[in-house]
């Protein structure tokens, strides 16, 4: 296994757990059962919690573009310094990014969504180049 591709198994994850804040406090807030039902009445999800889902949702948006990038580089057999640097910085900087909004910093949130657009930037540039 490539470390590019290590770094897409990791991403992918990241986006498996993403999900489970918002799910948490649904049930801590709701209960089990109007979390796992149709209640007639819903309580409003903490803000933090709609933060986490909304951080879950723009983890779904981008990671079928770098997982495409890193399957292309994977079957064009292209690995470098550069490669691996975008492919950790994507990792790494979803994390932030995730960490952050759930947490309601916004402009180290955009840093971090800026750095991992940057790191899918990269990984294009080396496969078109």
């Amino acid at each position: 296994m490539t470390s590019e591709i290590f770094y897409l198994v990791l991403s992918t994850g990241l986006c498996l757990i993403l999900w489970l804040p918002y799910l948490l406090e649904r049930i801590f807030n709701q209960g089990l059962i109007d979390t796992a039902g149709y209640p007639e009445k819903i309580a409003a999800p903490a803000k933090w919690a709609q933060r986490s889902k909304l951080a879950h949702s723009n983890m779904v948006e981008n990671l079928p573009l770098f997982a495409i990038l890193i399957i292309c580089l994977n079957i064009l057999e292209i690995s470098n310094s550069n490669t691996l640097l975008a492919a950790s910085l994507f990792f790494y900087a979803r994390i932030i990014h995730a960490v952050v909004y759930t947490l309601g910093i916004p402009w180290v949130r955009t840093l971090a969504f800026v750095a991992s657009w940057l790191a899918n930037i990269i990984l294009f540039i080396n496969i078109i180049l």
